[in-house]
């Protein structure tokens, strides 16, 4: 009889309680078929068991030490607004150094908003693409240039290796993890029991901050709503820039400002997340997804999910729907 897979969250001074809660909830809800859990949770630590202070007006009782990082599967490391030196020069103190080499080789690990910062100045995330939380992404980037950062997505999962956006992001992280190590039923059901979507639509885009057009400017959400109510159908960048009475030189450049990406792009992210919404909730065949989502065929959806997600269309709806038809 095989194990739960076991999951340490490293607890920090400054932690914010709500995120370090967020995968005690999620990963302790999925059960196998004979009603085990699938996996166990603990927490520790950078020093020994003993009080850790939170971002609110209460300290929290820590059990463990930083050894327990050793028996961990996948470490998560929520945020924290105590980082010192780590959010100011980029580098571990000796006693969080100290605490991460515990971790063996091979363990799955996942940052919770800022807690990329950990593993960013651990040097997990050289060379790899990661996020943050989007009011820290520049900053981010500038203390760490070896890092592919990319402020619009909710999460980046790069194997063994996953970052979150902020805050809630890891809720949608978490599920995605029991999702992928579990399927999309039981990461469905984790997500009813909890009463959040089992899969958000859209990236931290759409929360991020952005200064508002100067009076009488017209912005592009008009452009945006109209697209996505034609996904299905052949759109044209003089299309959108119409419905916002603009040039097209004008409607792109605006649209650049508000979404951080050029329409185009933006097109094609939604149509991948359209193609991703009826590969894992239908049994439609690909010719018809293709259409629906504004592909036209199979193969250009192929070569799109390909190019996005890194597996191409039946592989993912294998992954991510029990009993799916091919």
């Amino acid at each position: 009889m095989s194990r739960p897979h076991r999951v340490v969250v490293l607890a920090m001074d400054g932690l914010l309680p709500f995120e370090l809660g967020i995968p005690h909830r999620i990963f302790t809800r999925p059960l196998g078929s004979a009603g085990r859990p699938l996996y166990e949770v603990a927490t520790c630590s950078v020093r020994p068991p003993g009080p850790v202070r939170t971002d609110a007006d209460f300290s929290i009782m820590v059990e463990n030490g930083p050894e327990a990082l050793g028996s961990a599967d996948t470490v998560v490391v929520p945020a924290s607004y105590e980082l010192g030196p780590v959010h100011t020069e980029g580098r571990l103190t000796e006693e969080l150094a100290a605490a991460l080499a515990h971790i063996a080789p091979g363990t799955r690990l996942v940052s919770i908003c800022t807690g990329s910062y950990v593993l960013a100045a651990a040097g997990y995330l050289d060379g790899r693409p990661a996020t943050t939380h989007w009011a820290s992404a520049e900053h981010f980037q500038r203390l760490f240039p070896s890092v592919r950062v990319d402020p619009g997505v909710l999460f980046v999962d790069d194997g063994d290796v996953l970052t979150s956006a902020g805050v809630a992001a890891g809720i949608d992280l978490c599920l995605h993890l029991v999702r992928r190590d579990h399927g999309t039923a039981v990461a469905n059901e984790v997500a009813r029991r909890t009463v959040v979507p089992p899969h958000r639509d859209g990236g931290q885009a759409q929360y991020i901050e952005r200064p508002l057009p100067e009076p009488g400017l017209a912005n592009t959400s008009a452009a945006r709503s109209w697209a996505l109510g034609r996904l299905h159908e052949p759109i044209q960048l003089r299309d959108l820039a119409e419905r916002e009475s603009m040039s097209v030189r004008t409607f792109t450049r605006r649209f650049r400002e508000e979404a951080g990406i050029s329409p185009g792009q933006w097109l094609t992210r939604q149509r991948v997340e359209r193609a991703r919404h009826l590969l894992e909730s239908s049994d439609l065949p690909m010719d018809q997804i293709a259409q629906d989502a504004g592909f036209g065929t199979a193969q250009s959806m192929r070569q799109h999910l390909q190019a996005v997600l890194g597996v191409p269309p039946t592989v993912y709806r294998r992954t991510f729907r029990s009993g799916a038809k091919t």
